[in-house]
C-alpha cells in the first residue's frame, strides 16, 4: 500500500502539526469519500425538500424530473421505473439500494469508509456516523409516509451538519484532515454545477413571465436548493434575475458553497500538501487545474457565461472536476483496493 509522506514545517494557515505518523493512501481515500458522500447526503435531501414544496410545473405538480437530471441519472431511472409516479422518485432517492446514488446507498459507503478509517477518526465522529448510518439503512418506504418528506429531509440535513460540527471540532489536524476537505471543496464545487445548470434551464421563464410573482419563487428555489437565499438576501438591494443568482453561486466568495470560495479552498489544501508535505509532484496537476478553473471564473462576469453558454461552461467544470479526482487518485492511492465498487455517477 502506498503511502504519503510527512517532513518537518511551520504549521500553516490549516493549522496543521510537524511530526505526524505517516498517512497510508487508502486512509487518504477513505477520508475524501467520506466527505464527499456525507456532501451528496445532504445536497440530495435539500433538493428533494426544496423541489417538493417549491419547484412546480404548468399542473401545480412538483417537477421531479429536475433531480434525476441534476445527477444525470435519466438511463438508470427510466430503466428501474419506466412509468414512474411520484413515489417512485423518492424511492429512487431515498431506499432503493440499487441506485447507488440514493441516501440509503450513500450511507451504506460513508459507514463503510468511515469503518475503514476508524483509527483515524474521533470517538465522536465515529459515535454520530454510527447512529445515523444505521438510521438511515433501517429506513423503509413506510417510513417516508409516515414521517413525511420535509420532516425526513430535515432530519437528514440535521444528521449531515451534526457531522460537520463534530468533525471540525475534533478531527485532528493532520493529512487525514486535509484530505477530508478536499474532498468536500470538490463536491461542493461539482454539486453547484450541476444545481446551476439544470435549474437554469428548467425554470428559465418566458419573455412575459420575467418578474413577475411566479418567476421570483422559481429563482428563490434555486438559491434555497444551495441554502443559499438568506445569504443572497443580505445583499441588498440585489435583485433576483438569472444573472444575479448565478452570479452569486459561481462568484461570491461569502458563500460558503459558491464555487469560487471551494475552488481557492482546495487550492489551498493541495497547497499545504504540496509545500508542507513534500508532494508537489502528485498535487501538480491538479492545483493547474483548479488555476484554469479561477481563472476562467475570474475572467468572465455571470452576464458573459450565460450569453457564451451556461450549460456548456457548466460541463466544462464539471469534467475539470472529475479529471481532479482521477488525478488525485492516480498520484495517491494507484495500486489501493477501493472499499466500493466505482460507478460513474459515484466517481463524478
Amino acid at each position: 500500500m502506498g503511502d504519503v509522506r510527512m517532513t518537518r514545517f511551520s504549521p500553516p494557515l490549516h493549522g496543521m502539526l510537524p511530526d505526524l505518523n505517516t498517512l497510508l493512501s487508502r486512509y487518504a481515500e477513505n477520508m475524501m469519500w467520506l466527505a464527499r458522500y456525507m456532501e451528496r447526503i445532504e445536497n440530495l435531501a435539500r433538493v428533494l425538500e426544496v423541489t417538493e414544496a417549491f419547484v412546480r410545473g404548468p399542473d401545480g405538480r412538483p417537477v421531479w424530473d429536475t433531480i434525476v437530471q441534476i445527477n444525470s441519472d435519466e438511463q438508470r431511472f427510466r430503466e428501474c421505473y419506466p412509468n414512474p409516479r411520484e413515489d417512485d422518485y423518492l424511492r429512487f432517492y431515498i431506499t432503493d439500494c440499487s441506485n447507488p446514488g440514493s441516501i440509503k446507498s450513500m450511507a451504506h459507503f460513508v459507514r463503510e469508509n468511515a469503518r475503514s478509517a476508524r483509527p483515524l477518526i474521533s470517538t465522536e465522529m465515529w459515535m454520530q456516523l454510527n447512529v445515523f448510518t444505521r438510521w438511515m439503512l433501517d429506513l423503509s418506504d413506510a417510513d417516508i409516509r409516515r414521517t413525511g418528506l420535509s420532516a425526513l429531509c430535515n432530519r437528514i440535513k440535521l444528521d449531515c451538519q451534526s457531522h460537520s460540527g463534530i468533525t471540525s471540532g475534533t478531527l485532528y489536524r493532520d493529512q487525514a484532515w486535509l484530505f477530508y476537505l478536499l474532498g468536500r471543496h470538490l463536491e461542493q464545487s461539482d454539486q453547484i454545477t450541476r444545481l446551476i445548470d439544470t435549474r437554469y434551464h428548467t425554470l428559465l421563464p418566458n419573455a412575459a413571465e420575467v418578474g413577475s410573482e411566479i418567476d421570483m419563487a422559481q429563482w428563490a428555489s434555486v438559491l434555497r436548493s444551495a441554502a443559499a437565499y438568506h445569504a443572497f438576501r443580505r445583499l441588498k438591494p440585489v435583485t433576483t434575475t438569472p444573472a444575479n443568482v448565478v452570479g452569486f453561486l459561481l462568484k461570491n466568495e461569502g458563500f460558503p458553497r459558491s464555487l469560487a470560495l471551494n475552488l481557492r479552498h482546495a487550492d489551498s489544501v493541495l497547497g499545504a500538501l504540496s509545500t508542507h508535505y513534500n508532494l508537489r509532484r502528485q498535487s501538480s496537476p491538479v492545483q493547474e487545474r483548479l488555476s484554469e478553473l479561477r481563472a476562467m471564473l475570474e475572467d468572465q462576469t455571470a452576464e458573459e457565461i450565460i450569453i457564451r453558454g451556461l450549460h456548456e461552461c457548466m460541463h466544462w467544470i464539471q469534467e475539470q472536476i472529475e479529471a481532479c479526482q482521477n488525478d488525485l487518485a492516480a498520484a495517491y492511492w494507484p495500486s489501493a483496493d477501493p472499499v466500493i465498487e466505482r460507478t460513474a455517477s459515484q466517481s463524478q
